[in-house]
């Protein structure tokens, strides 16, 4: 009993490197089918002053908004979420993706 679940055991070791080696488990911008991911803003009306802007790599909503106003930012970390996401409805702050423009709250004034 004990060589048949050593060789079941086995078995499932084998077919899972093989699975991981040829479909990979993690997503793979180049293996993956082509998928296209659509994301749009919705103008909305709201009294939060914002400017738009294009995400470029290693950009995040707080270092887009802090090179924007040249200084660190003048409200809570979660203030600025909640402002993100009111401009932004539907889109995750940290889920922003490269080369989409977004509207992000100008605290300047």
């Amino acid at each position: 009993m004990k060589r048949f679940f050593m060789a079941l055991l086995g078995l499932l070791t084998i077919y899972v490197i093989y699975i991981d080696l040829t479909d990979g488990t993690l997503p793979n911008a180049y293996t993956q089918k082509s998928e296209v991911v659509i994301a749009t803003t919705a103008s909305t009306k709201t009294s939060i002053p914002a400017f738009e802007k294009e995400v470029q790599p290693g950009e995040t909503v707080i270092s887009i908004v802090e090179s924007q106003l040249n200084k660190p930012l003048p409200i809570s970390i979660e203030e600025l979420i909640l402002d993100f996401k009111k401009l932004n409805p539907g889109q995750a702050p940290e889920k922003i993706q490269i080369g989409v423009t977004y509207q992000f709250p100008d605290y300047s004034k």
